[in-house]
């Protein structure tokens, strides 16, 4: 058996430790079709923690449920990308001749120029009616995914929120999952960006229980044949606090040392333990303080003396 563990951005990782019922409203709403609840969510949580890979699920589910699904990352030009992706749906769909062929997107994302004719050209929203009208006669619809949107230019998103919503009243079959930093949920609901999200379903992603990092290293480990005793399973897990990346990166190491020697031991969980924390702390912690003005990191130093929450005034 290959090394299951996957430390690196989006990947799916073996289990999904801590995340059972957090896309229940989702998929219900995959069932009950336009206007569900559900089918509008905002994942947000620390870098690491799990959210591009939530949103990948979300897709599996939609895809399942035989939804069509358009994912795209919040760099700029994001609407463009989606209005691309949904004609070649509405093409597949059979809306249209197939010998249509995309040859660039308009850089503010509401046109996308092909070899028709200018005033055979739709725009964005007509687009999504079309796409959206033939799924529904097919008793599915689409889901949209949006990753990284705190970094989302806003008059986009507010676009793309508006159109969404204008789907919603047309009552067309439309789901909207975003995937981000925690201020980008803020930035969302509370800056007037795109009303239509403040009744989106909110998860809010944290570590998971150690006990079940554990019991999900024992399982693990047993099914690739190496013995991993509760002792060292349990160590090996209270090293990543439950920190999802930090798992798959602790797993991974640690099934490299098992694979070298399978008599596995403390030294070798405190061997891939510290290869874990050294890796996180290069690619995750430096680049999360990169963007930390003087004056940030003044402040975080400052916490970082207290065990608990800290007051501002401390």
């Amino acid at each position: 058996m290959d090394n299951p563990f996957r430390p690196t951005a989006g990947a799916t990782p073996p289990d999904l430790i801590g995340r059972a019922g957090h896309l229940d409203e989702f998929e219900y709403g995959l069932r009950l079709g336009s206007g569900a609840p559900g089918l509008l969510t905002i994942i947000t949580g620390a870098r690491g923690i799990g959210k591009t890979v939530m949103l990948g699920v979300a897709e599996d589910l939609a895809a399942a449920a035989g939804w069509a699904v358009v994912s795209a990352t919040a760099t700029a030009g994001f609407m463009g990308r989606i209005g691309g992706a949904m004609r070649r749906h509405a093409e597949e769909l059979g809306s249209g001749p197939r010998g249509r062929r995309i040859t660039g997107i308009t850089a503010a994302g509401f046109a996308v120029a092909t070899q028709l004719p200018p005033e055979e050209q739709v725009s964005w929203r007509l687009q999504g009616e079309r796409i959206l009208r033939l799924l529904a006669q097919r008793g599915t619809g689409l889901v949209i995914t949006v990753d990284v949107v705190h970094a989302a230019d806003r008059d986009e998103v507010a676009q793309l929120a508006a159109s969404v919503q204008h789907f919603i009243r047309e009552g067309l079959p439309i789901g909207l999952v975003f995937a981000g930093l925690p201020a980008a949920g803020s930035d969302l609901l509370n800056e007037g960006v795109a009303p239509v999200l403040r009744r989106a379903d909110r998860i809010d992603l944290h570590a998971a229980a150690v006990r079940d990092v554990e019991a999900s290293y024992r399982e693990t480990f047993q099914e690739g044949g190496y013995d991993l005793p509760a002792g060292l399973a349990r160590a090996a897990a209270e090293a990543t606090g439950g920190y999802p990346f930090l798992t798959q990166l602790a797993g991974s190491y640690l099934w490299r040392e098992a694979e070298v020697d399978p008599e596995l031991d403390e030294a070798a969980v405190a061997r891939a333990a510290e290869a874990a924390q050294r890796r996180n702390s290069r690619v995750v912690i430096e680049t999360a303080l990169s963007t930390a003005s003087p004056r940030d990191l003044e402040f975080l130093k400052a916490m970082s003396l207290n065990d608990g929450p800290s007051a501002s005034g401390e």
